[in-house]
């Protein structure tokens, strides 16, 4: 499959199962808590540096013990396999991190 092929609610669902992140029928979404405000920085460093190698980069919103993704093939306007890829890889990056999902 292309990785700029949209891709569907029901076709994501089994590969972002236990990630945190859910299919809103428009984007990718996920919230992990983390300890305090510098532990999400961290969190966002090392999310950030695997988005630049995949060349592909999440919206993120940032507080206090919790960072949000959101995930979206901007040029497609809908979520793709390069959403999912990425999700999958922040899920293993936000548990290294000692981040839950909220």
């Amino acid at each position: 499959m292309d990785e700029r092929t949209p891709r569907s609610r029901e076709d994501v669902a089994a590969e972002i199962s236990g990630t945190g992140f859910r299919h809103d029928g428009e984007r990718l979404t996920a919230e992990f808590r983390t300890a305090d405000f510098s532990s999400a920085v961290r969190l966002l460093d090392a999310v950030a540096i695997e988005a630049d190698a995949a060349n592909h980069h999440p919206d993120v919103r940032l507080g206090w013990g919790r960072i949000e993704f959101d995930l979206v093939s901007h040029d497609v306007g809908s979520v793709t396999s390069r959403d999912v890829e990425l999700a999958k890889r922040i899920a293993v990056i936000a548990h290294e991190h000692g981040a839950t999902i909220a």
